[in-house]
């Protein structure tokens, strides 16, 4: 699939907004939304792999000859893995500040590639530009990537715009992804003073481990098809509602009220 440009009229007209899909979540309780990045947001084109490969290649001084496996994981967790599957002693890795360094470098080395060999998932601009215009709703993320480099694919894309990045939950706040759901609540409660809990609280992701850190870290979750997983991989995960993608913007936002407002 080609990069989206200007097919799409929320990226060309700033002045764009789906009033129908609007008027649905308009008086939806305070909602704390959180999204995850690579398959859900973006398809980043195998760049994100090539970036842990690279980082492995600065912290090893060679290439790896076993590729990462990243879908759902942290950066610890993907580092950590790659470095034992490549024969790399990984008793004196401990925390992901000893992988910053490698991971920051790869990415700036990287980033060019990310317009080029990837691209905005449908449907996820009008998804972003709806839920912005909702007083009660703060969006932001939830990522296993670093924050410097979950910063660098957002903005490379030009989605920055649309989600608080300050409150998000990184895979630099915590080695387990579920620990991300609660890190991102305390920055939330500390920029805005609002307490957000299992019930309005969303995820938004497309692997398995997603809902296992929305189960684990109280939240609720919408997993979207998107990426390696089918719709009945993630139903068996345990996902609150499935969707095939965010391509129908009526669908995703009935579908995000009918959750938050679900009290079973």
């Amino acid at each position: 699939m080609p990069p989206v440009a200007c097919s799409l009229r929320s990226m060309c007209d700033d002045t764009f907004m789906p009033d129908a899909s609007v008027s649905v979540v308009a008086h939806l309780p305070k909602t704390l939304i959180l999204w995850d990045i690579d398959h859900t947001l973006i398809e980043n084109g195998g760049v994100s792999k090539a970036t842990y490969a690279l980082a492995f290649e600065l912290l090893a001084g060679r290439a790896p000859s076993v590729r990462p496996v990243t879908d759902g994981r942290t950066d610890f967790q993907i580092m950590h893995e790659l470095l034992s599957a490549n024969s790399v002693d990984t008793e004196k890795y401990v925390e992901i500040t000893q992988f910053e360094g490698v991971l920051v470098e790869a990415m700036t080395r990287n980033a060019p590639q990310l317009p080029r060999r990837g691209h905005i998932l449908p449907g996820v601009i009008e998804a972003l530009t709806a839920l912005s215009a909702i007083p009660s709703i703060v969006q932001s993320v939830l990522t296993g990537n670093i924050a410097s480099n979950a910063r660098v694919k957002l903005s490379v894309f030009n989605l920055d715009r649309w989600v608080d990045l300050d409150v998000g939950g990184y895979g630099s706040d915590d080695t387990i992804r579920s620990n991300l759901v609660n890190a991102s609540r305390g920055k939330v409660l500390k920029k805005y003073g609002t307490v957000f809990d299992r019930s309005s609280t969303i995820l938004i992701g497309d692997t398995p481990l997603d809902v296992k850190a929305a189960r684990e870290g109280g939240a609720r979750i919408i997993a979207v098809a998107t990426g390696i997983y089918s719709a009945s991989q993630l139903i068996e995960a345990g996902a609150d509602v499935v969707l095939e993608s965010l391509a129908d913007l009526n669908r995703f936002m009935t579908t995000l009220v009918d959750l938050r407002t679900d009290v079973t």
